[in-house]
């Protein structure tokens, strides 16, 4: 139950409130075995690590994650008074037919598109600000979250660093997502299930199959724990048999979780092979490519829109956590110039922050040219920019091993799968850094510890 009155906690309290000697020693910690936390994470920063994770307090963890999936359900229901299948929402979108690979235009919209979510949040004035909401199966960094939580959580467990106080590693969100795999796919004990992606995507490792599978090599231990038989594969290598059932490493398999952008991912013999094995209903997909369509931007320009006819606590909710929200069109385009400082446009099916203007750190020339552009362009949004709040973080300087305190910024991405909650992707800044929080940039990617 959300509590419309809730006050969110200052994001350093829990780190505070722990024993001085306590937080000592994780920093210390941290510094000496950063290598150790984050091998074969993905990251492009060359200079910085974090010298320990941050530390939320549980029951804010729990609201937040009350708030995501209600503003989940909103856009659904947001799309559905719009549209009742997939090729009417794609093209209510404005998304080109074709653009959105493996997507069935007869699909109704219904509540199994709700199977996985992670929204991007960051905090202005305190208080939480979901900017974007990733309404798919292919949700990024969350074996590099979960991965690196455990790691910490291990270390601070063998050197007895936590003992006796109620801090704890948010829940396993890779676990979370096998039992709602399980459940939503109906799969049997033993299911052989294919996790394909496309290692001709932009992501730190790709360029080397091999070793980012061995890397990846946890995870199908993990899934036999959860009775599912998980093999890891470049997408390009699929094929299907005589019966159109897909083929993975040399036999059959009974599901696809598919781990790539639908509208992105590279067209290959094996995405053909998989659009085969869809269309001759062997293959059930954890999940369905119409689900990518719900995390368009767009839509929270219509829950902006259909406000005033929301149930007041909706209302409430969206006013306070949704910036601000219209399509960048050219009725609006004067009031975009005009108002740069206050606003941030946005390709509406865009991520990673590529094609983002934010107004405030751009001149009057380049932000002018680059929202005309958009408009010309089409399939973008304006939005309300909101100063993202800086928290201190520890971090260790890679060459001289020294550690520094910053106030940097920071964004928290909560993973539910099957509507429940699970551990989270906290993207953290580094000193010096930029606005933009995402991989590219050089962000730090770590889970969250939960203190009760």
């Amino acid at each position: 139950m959300i509590d419309p009155n809730y006050v969110w906690p200052a994001a350093d309290r829990a780190w505070a409130e722990l024993p001085e000697l306590a937080r000592r020693a994780m920093v210390g910690s941290g510094a000496a075995a950063w290598e150790q936390v984050f091998h074969g994470r993905a990251t492009y920063n060359k200079q910085w690590r974090l010298a320990r994770p941050p530390v939320l307090a549980a029951d804010a963890w729990r609201e937040l994650n009350e708030v995501c999936d209600r503003l989940a359900q909103l856009i659904l229901d947001a799309c559905r008074r719009r549209a009742g299948t997939a090729g009417e929402l794609r093209r209510l979108l404005g998304v080109p037919a074709g653009e959105t690979l493996l997507l069935d235009e007869s699909e109704p919209l219904t509540e199994a598109l709700l199977a996985a979510y992670r929204p991007d949040v960051i905090f202005a004035g305190g208080v939480p600000k979901f900017v974007e909401y990733n309404i798919d199966s292919s949700l990024g960094g969350g074996f590099d979250a979960d991965t690196v939580i455990q790691r910490y959580a291990r270390l601070y467990e063998e050197q007895g660093i936590l003992d006796g106080l109620p801090v704890r590693a948010a829940p396993s969100l890779l676990d979370q997502r096998f039992a709602a795999i399980r459940e939503e796919l109906r799969l049997p004990d033993g299911a052989r299930l294919a996790l394909l992606m496309d290692f001709d995507a932009d992501y730190p490792g790709l360029d080397d199959p091999e070793t980012f599978i061995r890397i990846l090599d946890p995870l199908a231990v993990r899934a036999r724990d959860f009775g599912i038989d998980l093999v890891i594969a470049p997408l390009s290598t699929a094929t299907v048999d005589a019966d159109n059932r897909l083929v993975v490493d040399g036999a059959p398999v009974d599901a696809l979780f598919r781990l790539f952008v639908p509208n992105r991912v590279t067209p290959t013999a094996g995405l053909d092979a998989v659009a085969d094995a869809l269309a001759a209903g062997t293959l059930p997909m954890f999940v369905s490519a119409a689900a990518w369509l719900l995390g368009n931007k767009t839509t929270f320009a219509w829950l902006w829109e259909d406000l005033d006819g929301l149930p007041a606590d909706d209302q409430t909710l969206i006013r306070r956590h949704v910036p601000y929200t219209v399509p960048l069109t050219a009725g609006v385009l004067d009031r975009a110039v005009a108002q740069q400082a206050t606003l941030v446009a946005k390709p509406a099916d865009g991520s990673a922050g590529h094609g983002v203007l934010l107004g405030p750190e751009l001149s009057p020339t380049e932000w002018a040219a680059g929202v005309r552009a958009a408009v010309e362009q089409g399939g973008a949004i304006l939005q309300e920019y909101l100063p993202t709040d800086r928290v201190p973080m520890d971090f260790v300087q890679i060459e001289t091993g020294d550690t520094v305190t910053a106030d940097v910024p920071y964004s928290l991405a909560p993973y539910l799968f099957g509507r429940t909650a699970s551990g989270g992707l906290a993207r953290v800044g580094y000193p010096g850094c930029d606005g933009v929080l995402n991989l590219a940039h050089g962000v730090l990617l770590t889970g969250v510890l939960l203190k009760d």
